[in-house]
């Protein structure tokens, strides 16, 4: 079983795969600071000086905290804004292979094939209508 995992393990899209996901980690987390260091903070004194991460409702020690919520929302559009043009420009530098299709002419049979082609095509036909064919 350890031998199986190992295998596993080390193939090269498992790999690539904890690669991806250890940098899109530390890439959400700048994302994550982006928006609540510095877009929030800009957003709140375009507001009037709205703070929208403490922005909540509720009765009593029971707080809705939508403000939390709208800075997830935020995180999200840049993290995938973000993606979207890191595929869309490898996707452009990435080289579109062309394929090469050969077109290789067939040589016209000799005389002598040609003759002999038509012998056996005449031969088979002579024989399917003695069969009844």
């Amino acid at each position: 079983m350890w031998k199986e995992f190992k295998e596993f393990a080390m193939k090269g899209n498992v790999l690539d795969l904890a690669v991806a996901v250890v940098i899109g980690a530390a890439f959400g987390k700048i994302v994550t600071s982006l928006v609540s260091d510095i877009i929030m903070p800009l957003i709140g004194l375009i507001s009037g000086g709205i703070n929208l991460q403490g922005l909540s409702f509720g009765s009593g020690e029971a707080a809705v905290k939508y403000g939390m919520f709208l800075q997830t929302v935020v995180d999200f559009f840049i993290i995938s804004f973000s993606i979207f043009l890191v595929v869309k420009l490898s996707s452009r530098f990435r080289r579109k292979e062309t394929v090469k299709v050969e077109v290789v002419e067939t040589p016209a049979p000799a005389p002598e094939v040609v003759l002999l082609t038509e012998i056996r095509d005449l031969l088979r036909a002579d024989k399917q209508r003695e069969s009844g064919i």
